[in-house]
């Protein structure tokens, strides 16, 4: 696929599509609370509906009506054994946030994605679910999907993170509303909070004391009414297009600022960007965001903002490729294990451009600002690689392809097109 250029900067503004991460833990709080949960603005991408298939093979009923999809919850014990292997596809939020549910179900089922899910690592959910009580098995003993998951009686842990993840602090969050007792998390660093947050909503009970969560279980849960904001991980692309793009001012509606998940938004600042907040929406954490062109400049990022950051890294690489000075990132390591390993495809992408930057260990180093030019690139099959490569070609004056484009279909389908609503024509 031939890549979009903007000579002339990006300008308009946009709806982002909605929150990823709010999306599937929608249909997971509506599919085990009791009643009607109805969910306005729900993202339509292929990670998302994988989510929608999956309860619908637990035996959920989840219908779409007038644009917002409408789940007949049925609490834990009204999950029933599903007849075939669940397919989380692409998705290792769907995969990883499910075991935790499966976990405390009193039947047993298999769970399996697409070739690049099941290279993931699943150990790190499988241990502490282990601890709670639950059955969960790899193939071949292996820590790697499809996983064999027999419900079993939950008990409460104390599990201390050795990792910042949201996924894996999730699925003990899912066991430990079915589990006896009382569970306690101490978190690493602090990951994004929307399972949190949304057990409140649903009208459960939870401490949260710094890096401290307190459950105790089992709880029931009550259908609700959601509306997802946008997601800033898919606004991070335009954030930084608008940045290192001269002549560029792009207006982004409603993107979710959850401080657990804006530390895209701290970096760019950090790095000199022009970024305006209007139209606060308190009760939905969303504000429209203003961001026009800026001279960047280099800075260091590292510790307890990964976890804010950790979807936006590749990105915020392209970002540093423009700015002054060299940028480092470390304690990046989760980048390894995700769709792709995102260091290394970041680093070999961008280098293919003419980028100054190198791989290390657990982050990247990148010596700016150097011109990009044309190359024949690759997604990797990875969402955020693909989106990020585009973002480059607009820099360039040769012609930039992209081979298996089709991957930011994951998470943002429309990515191309509405990117193009916003580039400026030539006028000569």
């Amino acid at each position: 696929m031939k890549l979009l250029t903007a000579k002339n900067g990006i300008n308009g503004e946009l709806v982002i599509p909605a929150d990823k991460s709010i999306s599937h833990r929608s249909i997971m709080f509506g599919a085990i609370s009791k009643g009607t949960t109805i969910v306005n603005n729900f993202l339509k991408a292929e990670d998302c509906l994988s989510t929608i298939a999956v309860f619908k093979q637990l035996g959920v009923r989840i219908t779409e009506k007038n644009e917002q999809i409408m789940i007949e919850g049925k609490g834990f014990e009204g999950l029933t054994a599903p007849s075939s292997r669940l397919d989380a596809g692409n998705s290792g939020t769907t995969m990883r946030l499910v075991l935790g549910i499966l976990a405390g179900c009193p039947f047993t089922s298999e769970i399996a994605g697409d070739a690049s899910l099941n290279r993931r690592p699943m150990e790190r959910v499988m241990k502490p679910l282990r601890e709670m009580g639950a059955d969960l098995q790899g193939t071949a003993e292996a820590e790697f999907p499809p996983l064999k998951v027999t419900g079993n009686t939950l008990h409460g842990i104390e599990y201390h993170m050795p990792i910042a993840s949201a996924q894996v602090k999730s699925a003990i969050l899912f066991a430990a509303l079915q589990a006896e007792g009382t569970t306690k998390i101490i978190e690493k660093e602090q990951s994004r909070n929307h399972t949190e947050e949304m057990i409140k909503q649903f009208g459960g009970k939870i401490q949260v004391e710094g890096k401290e969560i307190i459950v105790t279980g089992p709880q029931q849960l009550i259908g609700q009414e959601v509306t997802v904001p946008g997601d800033i991980s898919s606004a991070a692309f335009y954030l930084v297009a608008a940045s290192i793009l001269a002549n560029s001012e792009v207006l982004l509606k409603q993107v979710g600022i959850n401080p657990t998940r804006t530390g895209i938004l701290d970096v760019l600042m950090q790095m000199g960007a022009n970024i305006e907040e209007r139209q606060l929406d308190e009760q939905n954490q969303a504000a429209d965001l203003i961001v026009r062109s800026a001279q960047l400049h280099a800075c260091e990022i590292q510790g307890e903002i990964i976890p804010r950051l950790i979807d936006e890294l590749p990105i915020i690489a392209l970002a540093a490729t423009q700015a002054t000075g060299t940028t480092i990132i470390r304690d990046a390591q989760e980048l390894k294990v995700k769709e792709t390993n995102r260091i290394d495809a970041t680093a070999e992408e961008l280098t293919k451009m003419g980028a100054n930057i190198e791989p290390t260990e657990d982050g990247l180093i990148i010596h700016g600002p150097t011109s990009l030019h044309g190359a024949t690139v690759d997604s990797h099959g990875d969402h955020r690689i693909g989106m990020m490569l585009q973002i480059a070609a607009l820099l360039t004056a040769e012609p930039v392809e992209l081979l298996n484009p089709e991957a930011v279909n994951i998470s943002y389908p429309e990515f191309f097109t509405d990117l193009a609503k916003l580039v400026q024509e030539d006028p000569s």
